[in-house]
């Protein structure tokens, strides 16, 4: 039987839709993002995402249908991790559309940090220029695990769960920059409240590894910084 053009074009819509539909949830969205961070868990997974373990069970499913996840048995448990190298662009891409074209994701961002007093960022290219320089302390406050599976190159970790008790380790005649998941992930902007309230100057940084990787900046690994 001859494929007709029509069926042709039917057949490859209906593919390329299979991502559009496993992406048009919420919460499949937060999955990825965390999952871009580090493999997890489904309980990890669950825990972050404020989800029960079976929801993330079924979310993660529909991830998987769509070939953007895959999953591997570690001892007792199943870890998740993205597909393919694409998956993070591709995450990264529909996030960037979306800022440019819904005026209400800024507005969401806009009111959320005004209520926080002055959080403006700190850019891209500056922080490098910082960093090269050695003029700024970074601290990566995201999980240890997801510092080891990548993280920006002389960055230090320090787990925001962690911050105020290892406050003293950090010196206070240098600024910090404290960075997280990227423009949305608001435990720099938590590490930040905490360092300027205790008399630090401290500046949050917008961009995550996934952003940091997709500029063409390094990213470090735990065992690349143990060498």
């Amino acid at each position: 039987m001859v494929t007709s053009h029509r069926q042709f074009k039917d057949a490859v819509y209906e593919q390329l839709a299979r991502v559009g539909k496993a992406v048009a949830a919420p919460k499949r969205l937060e999955l990825l993002d965390l999952l871009c961070q580090a493999p997890r868990t489904v309980e990890t997974l669950a825990e972050l995402s404020g989800l029960s373990v079976a929801n993330a069970s079924q979310h993660l499913k529909v991830l998987r249908e769509a070939r953007l996840v895959t999953a591997e048995k570690k001892g007792l448990y199943v870890e998740y991790r993205p597909a393919d190298a694409q998956v993070g662009p591709f995450f990264l891409s529909l996030r960037t559309l979306a800022e440019a074209r819904l005026a209400e994701l800024e507005q969401v961002k806009r009111q959320y940090l005004e209520q926080r007093g002055d959080m403006e960022p700190v850019r891209d290219d500056e922080l490098l220029r910082r960093v090269r320089a050695g003029e700024v302390t970074v601290v990566d406050v995201r999980p240890t695990e997801e510092y080891c599976a990548g993280h920006i190159p002389g960055a230090i970790s320090i787990p925001i769960s962690e911050l105020k008790k290892r406050l003293a380790k950090l010196p206070k005649d240098r600024e910090i920059v404290a960075y997280c998941r990227g423009p949305y992930c608001v435990w720099a902007v938590e590490a930040v409240e905490l360092l300027r309230k205790k008399g630090y100057r401290a500046h949050r940084m917008e961009l995550g590894v996934v952003d940091w990787r997709a500029r063409g900046y390094r990213v470090e690994t735990q065992r690349e910084a143990r060498a």
